[in-house]
């Protein structure tokens, strides 16, 4: 602990990464809650596994052409975008079955990064850092990237609220108080496409939907409004962030699942109080209003 704060005043690369998992958690912790009540979490990992295709894609036309812009972080934003609405419109028009096109886009995506990777020279090394997230290796363009999706997200969120409100709970009675519920899906699709891009940085590919559903899951237990659940997420998702970055530092561990386990441990730890205050709330409805064994009180 003493050493990571030590080495924070000292290392940019330490507060870039503490700068991108502050951003990125309050992300999460908003579209996490969207995504924990309307148990989506499959299409944000469909969404999660398409990014790889275009961090592939702009690593290697960045190479063939040396354009600065093409970096990974800005071809997984394109990738997870085109998957949002590829997603949406075929929900949409399509009569194929949801399982059926999730699969679809999840390996069409995963393919087409694995051959572009097959194909980019040096790139190899890299693969693991985007499959399970390397937080440190966060560059000042990244987290200028980050901050802009960041408030891109927080935008649309506070100007589209009470409809994603609406479709989150009762689609149909949205659809029919005049809700264009199509378009506010695909919206939804793509804040939760910009959502896991900034998590693809802190925990990688495989690992975003765990930490899009394990914070907001565990606030989903202790808060009964979403407004409330959005911070109390944003809140445990700072912790599992700083908290996982701090204890993978001194022993060398990988940042991203020391995160994840940090997040999981979070969600134990609340499910174990929520049973504990259960029980002793079914305790006290149980118990007499008035013992007639005590001194004083009426026989």
């Amino acid at each position: 602990m003493l050493e990571f704060l030590t080495d924070l005043h000292q290392f940019r690369f330490l507060q870039y990464a503490l700068l991108a998992g502050i951003m990125a958690s309050v992300a999460c912790g908003i579209i996490g809650s969207y995504v924990t009540v309307r148990r989506i979490t499959y299409i944000a990992g469909a969404i999660a596994h398409c990014t790889l295709g275009g961090m592939g894609a702009a690593r290697y036309l960045q190479q063939q052409y040396g354009l600065p812009f093409l970096t990974p972080l800005f071809g997984a934003t394109i990738a997870a975008l085109v998957a949002a609405l590829i997603i949406s419109f075929l929900q949409e028009h399509s009569s194929l079955r949801q399982d059926t096109v999730l699969s679809a886009v999840w390996s069409v995506g995963m393919g087409i990064g694995i051959l572009f990777i097959s194909r980019t020279s040096g790139y190899n090394e890299d693969l693991m850092s985007y499959l399970f997230g390397d937080i440190l290796m966060v560059s000042g363009h990244d987290l200028f990237l980050i901050g802009l999706l960041d408030l891109t997200l927080l935008l649309l969120v506070a100007l589209f609220y009470n409809r994603l409100l609406a479709i989150s709970f009762d689609a149909e009675f949205a659809r029919i108080s005049g809700i264009a519920v199509d378009r506010c899906n695909t919206i939804f699709l793509c804040l939760v496409a910009l959502t896991v891009v900034l998590l693809v940085q802190v925990v990688g590919i495989i690992l975003v939907v765990a930490l899009l559903a394990l914070p907001a899951a565990a606030a989903g237990r202790l808060t009964t409004r979403l407004p409330a659940m959005m911070l109390v997420s944003t809140f445990f998702c700072l912790l599992a962030t700083s908290g996982g970055l701090v204890l993978s530092y001194h022993p060398d561990l990988p940042a991203g699942p020391t995160i994840i386990l940090l997040a999981a441990a979070l969600y134990a730890l609340v499910g174990i109080y929520s049973k504990i205050r259960s029980i002793y709330h079914e305790s006290q409805l149980k118990r007499p209003l008035v013992s007639l064994d005590e001194p004083g009180n009426i026989k």
